[in-house]
């Protein structure tokens, strides 16, 4: 496997955003970006300025692939997104493609990396659960049950907030992040 950057040519383009697609599919049906067309916009809009698009090749197969985003000066970046195609997932390509990102974060002056994700499979204890008030509370208890959730704390990323009820009620966005540089 290699990591490379993703360079505006035709067929990577699009063989990046059948990954996207794929990868955030639910039980066989569409997820965030539901049309091809809509997964390559959200490709495009990687190669921009202020912008880091990286992509994990087996040959010439794309399989996997990450985006980074200048946030806060380019002091703190944010993880956009990361998608591993089904058939390569805890094979080690998501971890690749995190650490490449991590290394040209740190290497541009970046300190820290945050990211969100949801738990729409319920793989901690607050999934389904009011959370209100006491947010910081629930999220201080939280338990982690698995997948992406287990993923990101695996690889040194702390949960640092939530957005609760962001999609419906007990349907929340976790907050992770990790410093780069000590």
């Amino acid at each position: 496997m290699q990591i490379r950057d993703l360079v505006d040519t035709g067929s990577l383009v699009s063989d990046t955003a059948q990954i996207l697609s794929i990868a955030f599919m639910t039980d066989g049906q569409p997820g965030a970006w539901g049309t091809h067309p809509e997964a390559e916009e959200e490709v495009r809009e990687s190669l921009a300025d202020g912008r880091l698009s990286l992509i994990a090749l087996e040959g010439e197969a794309v399989i996997g692939w990450v985006g980074g985003i200048r946030r806060y000066g380019g002091y703190t970046w944010e993880l956009h997104p990361l998608a591993v195609h089904p058939d390569w997932q805890r094979r080690g390509v998501g971890r690749a493609l995190v650490a490449a990102l991590e290394e040209r974060v740190a290497a541009a002056g970046g300190r820290n990396i945050w990211l969100t994700t949801d738990d729409d499979i319920g793989a901690t204890t607050i999934a389904g659960r009011d959370i209100y008030p006491r947010v910081l509370e629930h999220l201080a208890s939280m338990e982690d049950r698995g997948s992406r959730i287990s993923f990101y704390l695996d690889i040194g990323y702390t949960v640092t907030g939530c957005i609760p009820d962001a999609y419906a009620p007990g349907h929340h966005e976790l907050v992770f992040c990790k410093r780069l540089v000590v």
